[in-house]
């Protein structure tokens, strides 16, 4: 992707970070952007920042302070900020739950462009691209691509734990497995070693 085609997206996306950095709410960076921050594949075509529902009221207020436009859509789990003729994502419930602290807490401050803003770990980005998986939207070329990219900084047992109940999630990581890119499940192992070899 071309500098120029992502500068307006990022531009916007720096506005959000230094209003919410300034006011002290807490937040990350997610999406394709966290993704790219993280050393992973270019997929800078959307811009998302999770924070926590409690936060949202003073969020909407801080960026309207900011003279930017703050759009509630028909969703009740994120509200759109534009900027710029560009729009970011501000989400306070993902498909794994609400966004609380515990999930900010394991973010890390990383330089995107010329801000340092908290990114999302990759192990909560991967889970957060694997439980929306449904029988309606399946799509395992975006899950392999993050994984691929950013596997030595993937918690695989946590992931695995946090998809048991998908069994989408649940195929597109024995994808991933048969494909070399996570090691096998331990009980996977196992069985795969012969009771002469233990």
């Amino acid at each position: 992707m071309a500098s120029g085609e992502v500068q307006p997206i990022l531009d916007a996306l720096k506005t959000v970070a230094v209003a919410l950095k300034e006011e002290s709410i807490p937040f990350a960076l997610a999406g394709g952007y966290a993704v790219y921050a993280r050393g992973g594949a270019d997929s800078r075509h959307d811009a998302d920042i999770v924070i926590r529902e409690e936060d949202a009221h003073r969020a909407r207020t801080t960026l309207r302070g900011r003279d930017l436009e703050v759009v509630d859509p028909p969703e009740d789990w994120l509200f759109k900020v534009r900027h710029g003729g560009e729009q970011v994502d501000v989400i306070y419930h993902l498909a794994a739950g609400p966004v609380d602290a515990a999930l900010l807490d394991r973010a890390n401050e990383i330089r995107v462009d010329s801000v340092c803003m908290p990114v999302l770990s990759a192990t909560d980005l991967l889970i957060s691209k694997l439980l929306p998986m449904t029988e309606h939207y399946c799509d395992f070329s975006p899950v392999l691509s993050l994984i691929r990219s950013l596997r030595e900084q993937v918690d695989a047992e946590r992931v695995d734990r946090a998809c048991a109940g998908n069994p989408f999630a649940r195929a597109a990581l024995g994808l991933a497995r048969d494909l070399s890119l996570l090691p096998p499940k331990e009980e996977d192992h196992d069985r795969r070693v012969p009771a002469e070899g233990r």
